[in-house]
């Protein structure tokens, strides 16, 4: 999630540079911005509509049945589109509707609501039969979450997207959903350091002395190796930037190779950090950091 002010220009950067996936939700707040900017680049003929992914994602507040094509629609709205191509449930966990979007008692608790996904899930499938949406699938779901939707829907998840780095490399998770036909995408691939609840001892990734290693015999940067490490497991990759030299940079990932050995050595880094535990929520019934995963 990026600060809306930098949000338009930086899409049309990526545009510019040869991004066609782009990861948008409608928690983040941001995507009116985000379709200026798509309006912009298929207005000036850079990209057509079919030549872009763009991925949507069900918010929290809006998990009960009967109102889950709103979300679809306001973000549809928001893009200025027509369909997306992707549509996830981007937590498991509901929050109260009919509200903010991030509803909170008195306290600041964040305040709950007993919408089950499997319920949401049902609505986005009718979203597909509509053609609001081409696909659907999960974010941040656990292996008996993604079960529980597989059994209980009739479209089966085409997208399991999670957080995915050396620190917390979801190897088993993979796995679970490979084996049922549903492709990966990581979010948070370069650790995320410019989260708004870093903490001072929190682990830095991108400072990890073994990816300089590596990224200096390879003529690359550590943020470029990371890239790389996820796009050789076949893990599709969303970076997020601001920065055009950085963005360009990040695209930068198809003209090396990681070793075997590299690979074994930044899975070394495996520690369990998750930069998005959503911790304050730890309580609600659908946290999906209950089991190992």
């Amino acid at each position: 999630m990026s600060k809306t002010t930098d949000v338009t220009d930086a899409v049309k950067a990526a545009i510019d540079v040869g991004y066609r996936h782009i990861d948008c939700a409608y928690g983040y707040g941001n995507e009116k911005e985000v379709g200026d900017a798509l309006r912009a680049k298929m207005a000036d003929g850079t990209v057509k509509r079919e030549e872009l992914f763009i991925t949507g994602k069900l918010w929290n507040t809006f998990h009960r049945r009967d109102i889950v094509k709103k979300n679809v629609e306001a973000t549809l709205s928001d893009l200025g589109l027509k369909y997306l191509d992707l549509f996830l449930i981007h937590w498991p966990l509901a929050y109260q509707e009919d509200g903010p979007t991030f509803p909170k008692d008195e306290n600041g608790k964040f305040i709950y609501s007993d919408a089950d996904y499997v319920d949401s899930w049902k609505a986005m499938e009718e979203c597909v039969d509509e053609g609001l949406v081409r696909s659907i699938g999960l974010s941040n779901f656990n292996s008996e979450q993604i079960q529980r939707v597989i059994d209980s829907g009739r479209i089966k998840p085409a997208m399991l997207q999670i957080e995915c780095n050396p620190y917390v490399n979801q190897d088993r998770l993979i796995s679970y959903a490979r084996e049922r036909g549903i492709a990966i995408t990581s979010f948070s691939p370069l650790g995320s350091k410019d989260r708004m609840w870093v903490k001072p001892q929190d682990p830095k990734l991108l400072e990890e002395p073994v990816l300089k290693l590596i990224g200096d015999r390879l003529g690359k940067t550590p943020a470029q190796v990371l890239l790389r490490y996820n796009y050789q497991r076949d893990v599709i990759v969303i970076p997020k930037s601001v920065t055009p030299a950085r963005i360009k940079e990040n695209f930068q990932i198809t003209d090396f190779e990681l070793s075997e050995e590299d690979i074994k050595a930044i899975h070394g880094l495996a520690n369990g950090f998750r930069v998005c535990l959503l911790e304050w929520a730890n309580d609600h019934p659908h946290w999906p950091f209950n089991i190992p995963f």
